[in-house]
């Protein structure tokens, strides 16, 4: 295994060979308040089917306008809305004029060519060395009826056919592309990688989950791979959100929605309270269930790591949140400032208060190895780095620290590496130098085969870089 200078993050157990009295822990993102409101007319009442971008100093927001319930869906056409912002945070919707909806140019609207089209877009910025400079973004989208069908853009915002059959066509055996398709250049596996909804065992006969297939070019794709998911229960999964971290693009993060089917647990009274749509059969289509994102990785091919079974992002103390299509994450989790990043949740769906909600962490904060104050010490598997540095990102308690411990292959100390020779690490840093008793300098180890050794206590260590 050689990491060489690449940033490890301890989501799964690929790095660690041994903790001893240590966890690995899930860190749930902090609420950072509301990002943006689904207020406009031809927006809806929906906020699922987001897509986040960071290009340069512009972050771009997308995200699917769709009908209110009851409103004939023949009448008035779906479109794919648009908002900008330049941190993050405060998000505007430019008035961009390149498409009449509900009698008016005066809108946010990028795209409004075919409802099924803009039911899934889903852009990505294309970052597959020598792509056309008038192609830099991309589009997945498409359904069932039109098999998956990818647009390009050269400034994010005037959209074409990137080319007019479809991408991956559809299959009268399958039953596919009914939720957000994603796609991205995976500068890791050295190919496009699309990801989809499907259903486990056939239409209806099980639970929803995920299949990708791959490409080159974005027109020859290797057969569709449904995901495996280890030893974790297949459960209904109806988005996925996988994309590659921005620190870390060999590590895939995804976000998807969890589908409690048949739990209701608001009354009639709150749905009524609460402005959802009732059908004339007295039914409210979003008592069906409860949704809530979940934390996965993967590190490419059919495989996701499902270390973490409990939610991501819950519901939560709004009861107004516990309805069905609720919490689903954007696709895109992006820098904010600092050692901030952020993520958005769609919140109170189908409802005249629709937004959407944006979540922050510290930087690699998803998941840490997590030790008491009793103590404990992970160790970690052979690997070669290259680089004269090693740089944690770390936090502990006051009466807390990070070591580390420099072995040889077979597990024997590294004379002047040793825990004795290790300076302990309090505080609170994201890239804090390692140093024992000689110095930070590691440049005679480069290129062997090491192990590293953290003994800790009150602390919780989320990543690690050579340099």
């Amino acid at each position: 295994m050689n990491i060489g200078k690449r940033r490890e993050l301890f989501l799964d157990t690929y790095l660690i060979e041994r903790l001893q009295d240590t966890r690995l822990k899930l860190h749930p993102p902090r609420p950072a308040g509301v990002a943006i409101h689904f207020d406009r007319p031809w927006e809806g009442r929906h906020s699922g089917y987001v897509t986040v971008l960071k290009d340069q100093d512009v972050y771009r927001m997308y995200y699917r306008g769709l009908p209110e319930a009851g409103e004939p869906t023949n009448s008035i056409k779906q479109v794919v809305c648009y908002a900008e912002s330049s941190d993050g945070i405060a998000w505007t919707k430019p008035e961009l004029r390149l498409f009449e909806t509900r009698g008016t140019l005066d809108n946010n609207v990028v795209w409004a060519d075919d409802g099924d089209l803009c039911h899934n877009f889903s852009p990505f910025i294309d970052t597959r060395p020598g792509v056309d400079p008038g192609e830099r973004y991309k589009a997945i989208c498409g359904t069932q009826a039109t098999g998956l069908v990818v647009l390009s853009s050269s400034d994010g915002i005037h959209w074409s056919r990137w080319m007019q059959e479809p991408a991956i066509p559809t299959d009268p055996d399958l039953i596919r592309f009914d939720s957000q398709n994603v796609g991205f250049w995976s500068e890791h596996e050295g190919c496009y990688v699309c990801y989809y909804r499907v259903w486990h065992g056939g239409y209806l006969k099980g639970p929803r989950s995920i299949a990708r297939q791959t490409s080159p070019d974005l027109v020859h794709w290797t057969p569709q791979e449904e995901m495996e998911f280890g030893a974790a229960p297949m459960e209904h999964l109806y988005i996925n959100q996988t994309h590659p971290y921005y620190r870390a693009p060999h590590i895939y993060i995804a976000l998807p929605a969890r589908f409690i089917t048949g739990k209701t647990l608001l009354t009639d009274e709150e749905l009524e309270e609460f402005g959802l749509h009732r059908f004339e059969d007295g039914r409210y289509d979003e008592a069906r269930g409860c949704n809530e994102t979940l934390f996965m990785t993967s590190r490419g091919r059919n495989l996701y790591d499902r270390t973490f079974m409990e939610g991501f992002v819950r519901p939560g103390l709004d009861r107004r949140n516990w309805v069905s299509r609720c919490n689903y994450a954007a696709l895109g989790i992006v820098p904010t400032g600092g050692d901030e990043m952020s993520l958005y949740v769609g919140r109170h769906f189908a409802q005249p208060s629709v937004h959407l909600e944006r979540l922050t962490l510290r930087v690699d904060g998803f998941v840490s190895v997590n030790a008491p104050y009793g103590g404990g010490e992970m160790t970690t598997r052979p690997f070669q780095f290259e680089g004269r540095e090693l740089l944690i990102n770390y936090a502990t308690g006051a009466g807390g620290f990070v070591q580390v411990e420099l072995q040889d292959e077979a597990g024997t100390p590294l004379s002047g590496y040793t825990r004795d020779d290790s300076l302990p690490s309090t505080g609170d840093e994201t890239e804090q130098v390692v140093r024992w008793e000689k110095g930070s300098d590691l440049g005679g180890l480069e290129g062997r085969s090491i192990r590293l050794r953290f003994p800790m206590r009150d602390a919780d260590l989320y990543s690690i870089r050579f340099r």
